[in-house]
């Protein structure tokens, strides 16, 4: 009898080594629409559930349309910078008035009619924060009056003016607007470029849940599947008489809380299913497939070098110096408050008129303007003073908040890479323990078989088997998730042993 158990321990050791520990686990995952039955529909590999996610996924989209809204207000604040044109246009203007003269004490009727276009352009000079604007006015009127003896005259003018406005003694407002701007595109390239790396340990975390749940469902059919075989042997034996009839008993308890655990298992996993459908963006009623490749990965990495690229690369550690830049306009800004300025404004003009349009500029008249304005605060209660003391505050909490940022993404990488070492101890113990397990069930099988064993104590021995299959299952899933976070924590592929950031930067520019 030892004879055969060897040989039958032996060949079920084989056949579950092949399947559950070998250095590469393949499972086909089907993703369950009814209890109890497979939904047929496109198979969905980890890459391809992320493309989609990053397509389709709410919290994308919003970064997405986060990013067009800061670009476009970038690209809408530089057009403002080139010339701009535009024509007025009155083509035709009559108007009457009965107005009374004190100098006369009557009344003198006035009569007008007019046409006028004005065509102005307006430059912007973004290094100066200058504007300068060229006017261009021509009409042609005719008009009457009572004290004229009601003779209608007319005359063409014509107005070309050239203006300058120069502010001066204060910072250039065009210059940091456009800053600020461009501060916030590269804040919200930033943000999706984060947002994405989240969304991959979203997607690929409910991605294995989802093959830790289809393992679980597996295993538990074999337990089930385990459940009747053995109430089967038992049914044989009472029926045989050579077993009391509680034996059976026992045996259908066991049956039953199997099918139960089974039946959890798969309503977990629909509830897991729409979670993950929500996640990608899918409607709930998509019927979809997943297959899922989790491979034994051990990788060696240099805590060091992990430390000194995430250092260097983290965005979150850019965002803090844009939050620093910021605060910084907000310093010169209060600084301006109430301060002392000036406005240089420049004009010159040639002005004509003429009954004939051809003789406008015959006699012209010129136009000039030179005005210096000056804005010279007095007193204003302290409230430049405390402006410029809060701005000052904040710009010293953005900084220590940057430093504790830095500790941050240095604890975050060594816990990481703490995680990754006990991992690889996980997957090993978990293998051992298997291999244990396996022997030790198929062993306590041929005692049940042979009534050397009650269905109780094998039930003993049927969960511990299940367990450790889970185990091994839940330690490949814990390693390629401790292997992601470490690439998100530090920017660098681990596996491939090249830098994503690249990578992040070609799709942030690509989707703005």
């Amino acid at each position: 009898m030892k004879k055969s158990i060897r040989k039958y321990s032996h060949r079920h050791h084989v056949a579950n080594r092949l399947t559950i520990i070998g250095p590469v686990v393949v499972f086909s995952l089907l993703l369950i629409s009814t209890a109890g039955s497979l939904s047929a529909g496109d198979e969905l590999t980890l890459d391809r559930a992320l493309n989609i996610a990053f397509q389709n996924s709410p919290a994308m989209r919003q970064a997405s349309l986060q990013l067009e809204f800061n670009e476009r207000n970038l690209m809408a604040e530089k057009a403002g910078l080139k010339s701009q044109f535009s024509l007025s246009v009155t083509p035709y203007l009559t108007s009457s008035n009965r107005v009374f003269s004190d100098l006369t004490s009557s009344y003198n009727t006035q009569t007008q009619t007019k046409t006028e276009t004005a065509f102005t352009i307006r430059q912007p000079i973004k290094w100066t924060d200058a504007t300068l604007i060229v006017t261009d006015k021509f009409n042609w009127q005719e008009a009457s009056s009572s004290f004229a003896g009601g003779e209608k005259m007319s005359n063409f003018s014509n107005s070309l003016t050239f203006s300058l406005s120069q502010p001066l003694f204060t910072y250039n407002r065009k210059k940091m607007q456009i800053k600020e701007l461009e501060l916030a595109l590269e804040n919200a390239q930033l943000a999706y470029a984060i947002q994405k790396l989240q969304i991959e340990r979203q997607v690929t975390q409910q991605f294995l849940n989802l093959y830790y749940s289809r393992m679980s469902i597996q295993i538990s059919q074999e337990e089930y599947k385990n459940a009747m075989e053995s109430l089967d042997i038992i049914q044989s034996k009472v029926d045989a008489g050579i077993t009391a009839p509680e034996e059976l008993y026992q045996a259908d308890i066991t049956k039953d809380n199997s099918l139960a655990s089974l039946e959890n298992k798969r309503m977990q996993h629909e509830n897991s299913l729409d979670t993950f459908k929500t996640l990608l963006g899918l409607e709930l009623e998509a019927l979809i497939d997943v297959s899922a490749d989790i491979q034994k990965t051990i990788v060696e990495v240099d805590l060091n070098m992990a430390i000194a690229h995430g250092l260097k690369n983290r965005m979150e550690l850019r965002q803090k110096d844009i939050e620093i830049q910021n605060a910084m306009h907000d310093l010169i800004k209060a600084a301006a408050e109430n301060e002392f300025k000036a406005s240089l404004n420049l004009s010159f003009g040639l002005t004509g008129t003429n009954p004939q349009f051809a003789g406008i500029y015959d006699s012209p008249n010129t136009d000039r303007l030179i005005a210096l304005t000056l804005n010279i605060p007095l007193f204003d209660w302290g409230q430049k003073k405390h402006h410029l003391a809060a701005t000052r505050a904040q710009i010293e909490t953005v900084k220590l908040s940057a430093e504790e940022e830095i500790k941050s993404i240095k604890t975050e990488i060594r816990e990481a890479y703490r995680t990754l070492l006990n991992q690889k101890r996980q997957i090993e113990i978990a293998e051992k323990s298997i291999k244990n397990a396996d022997l030790t069930y198929a062993i306590n099988l041929e005692r049940y078989r042979n009534g050397d064993l009650s269905s109780k104590d094998l039930q003993f021995y049927q969960l511990q088997l299940s367990q450790q299959k889970l185990s091994l299952v839940q330690a490949l899933i814990s390693n390629k998730l401790a292997l992601l976070d470490l690439k998100i924590r530090t920017l660098w592929d681990f596996e491939a042993h090249r830098s994503i950031l690249n990578e992040l930067e070609d799709i942030s520019e690509q989707e703005g």
